[in-house]
């Protein structure tokens, strides 16, 4: 019996159109263009503006362009699944939210977070449900809005995140192509350098916890970083040798979009050349759980099928994993550009 996998046969993504530039930030918070750009290379960030709108909106539009651009039926869909940690609401799950608005009523879905790493962990998690034979058609979708829990007075912060969201539509195929293989780790007591202080079962909203600014990011960037810059780079090259890839077989290294630092870091550790590695994180800076399927999409006429692509995150938990997996498709067409600006 051949084996089934689970490739990724279309991408779509969706940003908001509001720029928020270093120049504009230094003018919030003590800041500078200079300074954001030589520490983590950001450059601007997209904010989601407008009355009521949450992390639901851009990943029905996400979703809506997705099922467009691969002639999809909403109907057709078995299941999705939104990674995020900037849900509309505690519940329902955002996932739920975007099956109605984008009208995928048989699909069942839900939420996943795991920070950073969430398109990651949904990713596999999705591709399980496919190598069982029984899910044909399943949407990931990777979606923060990060404003919603940046304290823009606090300037360690907030030159870091933007807003965005990104998803994939996976289907089985017996070909050589798709997701090979995954590894995936955590480390709980990593908690302490990166979460939220309130808003939880441990310590529920209350006026103190909103007037102590309690439901902002919290990070200790420096110990963050260093866990960042080993784990993420040691995974990569972890994957690579359990496959016994080498650098030379990589056609792109796709890192999460947090650090420019920590993205060069993990590229030399590799042995894989500047050229090789998806960035575009000094335009959208880190939009947690969009980045790598939002710079995905940006490349996509660049990917070719058989390309062999090592997708590799950092994130709160602390998380951290690496997805080995060939390309599926040929550009679907020059207009799958529009949009991208």
């Amino acid at each position: 019996m051949e084996k089934i996998r689970a490739a990724i046969t279309g991408i779509h993504a969706w940003v908001p159109e509001y720029r928020l530039d270093n120049h504009e930030l230094s003018r919030m918070v003590d800041t500078s263009d200079e300074w954001i750009m030589q520490r983590v290379g950001i450059r601007e960030r997209r904010i989601l503006k407008g009355e009521g709108l949450g992390t639901s909106d851009m990943g029905e539009m996400a979703v809506r362009g997705l099922l467009e651009k691969t002639h999809t039926d909403p109907l057709e869909i078995d299941l999705l699944i939104c990674a995020t940690i900037t849900p509309d609401m505690l519940f329902p799950a955002t996932a739920n939210i975007i099956s109605d608005k984008a009208g995928l009523k048989n699909a069942f879905s839900f939420d996943l977070g795991a920070a950073c790493s969430g398109f990651l962990f949904a990713l596999q998690t999705a591709t399980s449900y496919v190598e069982t034979g029984r899910y044909r058609k399943v949407i990931v979708v990777g979606a923060d809005k990060m404003s919603s829990i940046t304290d823009y007075s606090d300037r360690t912060t907030c030159p870091l995140f933007g807003d965005a969201a990104a998803a994939v539509l996976l289907e089985p195929t017996t070909e050589e192509v798709g997701v090979m293989d995954h590894i995936l780790r955590t480390d709980g007591s990593g908690r302490k350098y990166l979460h939220m202080k309130a808003g939880g079962s441990v310590k529920p909203a209350s006026h103190e916890t909103v007037e102590a600014k309690e439901h902002f990011i919290y990070q200790e960037g420096q110990s963050v970083f260093k866990f960042a810059v080993v784990n993420m780079a040691d995974v990569a090259v972890e994957i690579m040798q359990k496959n016994n890839l080498r650098s030379e077989d990589i056609s792109w290294l796709v890192p999460h979009q947090a650090n420019l630092r920590i993205i060069e870091a993990t590229g030399r550790r590799m042995g894989i050349p500047n050229e090789k590695i998806m960035i575009n994180i000094e335009n959208y800076g880190n939009t947690t759980a969009a980045t790598i399927p939002l710079v995905l999409w940006e490349y996509e006429n660049r990917l070719r099928k058989g390309d062999v692509i090592i997708l590799a995150a950092f994130g709160g938990g602390f998380t951290w994993g690496s997805i080995y997996l060939k390309w599926a498709y040929d550009p679907l067409s020059p207009s799958s550009e529009e949009g991208k600006n």
